[in-house]
């Protein structure tokens, strides 16, 4: 077992018990407010009840991001506290309000916050959450002398994130998407809070702004190459891995990286029926679905995208010896390693 397999489980446990005082408020006439916001989170079941063990709503890399990246750059775990929660909650915010633009009712095989409770209260859930990361972000940083810089970074990256949102719900009406427009918008929408982890968690160790801004650029890297492996597993992934059932990126004609490649790729009268398939108003039914990844096979889509992703692990993982301090970058290169082979 590697250094940080035997840290994950706690760091887990570690980072739920820092975020709990802020979603588990108690006691005045919003409680049933404050548990929409636990049950998002896997505390409670939809009742308010207490889950014993909690359900798994998540992996929390970004949180523990933040916390390696702080300990690699000489600080402490409990240095990482302010923006590991708030850098979740930030996170949870955007999943509330993506599940109700989306109409995605299920969320790590549970009834999602608007599905349980209306559109409405989903979208007060995921004000709350974002106002709670900034309150999270100043307590737990109040004395760092340049808590202003890091309240900064966390607000530009929302509105990055919120960019990304923008783009990814223009292209759902486009069938001919460019890999140039699809990687601004997963830079955005992934990567670019993956990145505001790393960098918080060197700012809360005191780092320099030079080596945050380092190791900002390295784990934009990282984000993409998540970003296009979650698209790959989305095609040709194990439904125990993905979380959704398998294809399912290809049924909603999402705007992923394979769909994006299929398009540029083909040519003639395979383009034109591919292009009104993506235009229908009906769904595409199995066969259709099962024509399309075929010739996304035919195509090499599948073994280009694998290409891809390799190279952009490989390139944050070059980064990454370049950003760290030497001899800090052990646990860190972990996590790209488990992060690679999604086996965590």
């Amino acid at each position: 077992m590697s250094t940080l397999d035997a840290r994950l489980d706690d760091l887990i446990r570690q980072i739920d018990g820092w975020m709990r005082p802020y979603v588990e408020q108690t006691g005045g006439p919003a409680d049933r407010f404050y548990q929409m916001m636990a049950y998002h989170h896997g505390w409670v079941n939809a009742d308010g009840s207490p889950l014993s063990p909690p359900a798994r709503t998540g992996k929390r890399i970004r949180p523990i991001l933040a916390i390696l990246a702080c300990e690699a750059y000489g600080g402490e775990a409990e240095d990482a506290r302010g923006p590991a929660v708030a850098i979740e909650l930030i996170h949870n915010f955007s999943l509330v309000h993506d599940d109700i633009q989306d109409v995605s009712d299920q969320r790590h095989n549970r009834d999602t916050i608007w599905k349980l409770w209306g559109p409405a209260q989903g979208i007060n859930v995921g004000d709350a959450l974002f106002a709670l990361a900034q309150v999270a972000l100043v307590e737990g940083t109040a004395t760092h002398p340049r808590l202003a810089d890091g309240v900064l970074l966390l607000n530009r990256t929302c509105v990055r994130l919120v960019e990304g949102q923008y783009l990814d719900l223009a292209m759902e009406s486009a069938a001919d998407v460019t890999y140039d427009q699809y990687e601004a918008m997963i830079s955005r929408k992934t990567a670019a809070l993956l990145s505001c982890s790393a960098a918080l968690g060197a700012w809360a160790a005191g780092a320099p702004s030079d080596a945050i801004q380092r190791i900002s650029d390295c784990i934009r890297e990282l984000g993409i190459a998540f970003q296009l492996q979650d698209d790959l597993l989305g095609v040709w992934g194990d439904p125990k891995i993905t979380g959704k059932p398998a294809r399912d990126d290809v049924r909603s004609r999402k705007k992923a990286l394979p769909m994006v490649q299929l398009v540029a790729t083909a040519t003639g009268s395979l383009r034109a029926e591919l292009l009104q398939i993506l235009h229908a108003a009906e769904t595409p039914d199995e066969p259709t679905v099962d024509q399309l990844v075929g010739w996304m096979d035919e195509m090499g889509v599948h073994a280009r995208v694998t290409q891809m992703v390799h190279e952009r692990f490989d390139r944050a993982e070059r980064l990454l010896g370049e950003a760290v301090p030497a001899g800090q970058d052990g646990p860190m290169r972990e996590l790209f390693a488990k992060l690679r082979v999604r086996d965590y």
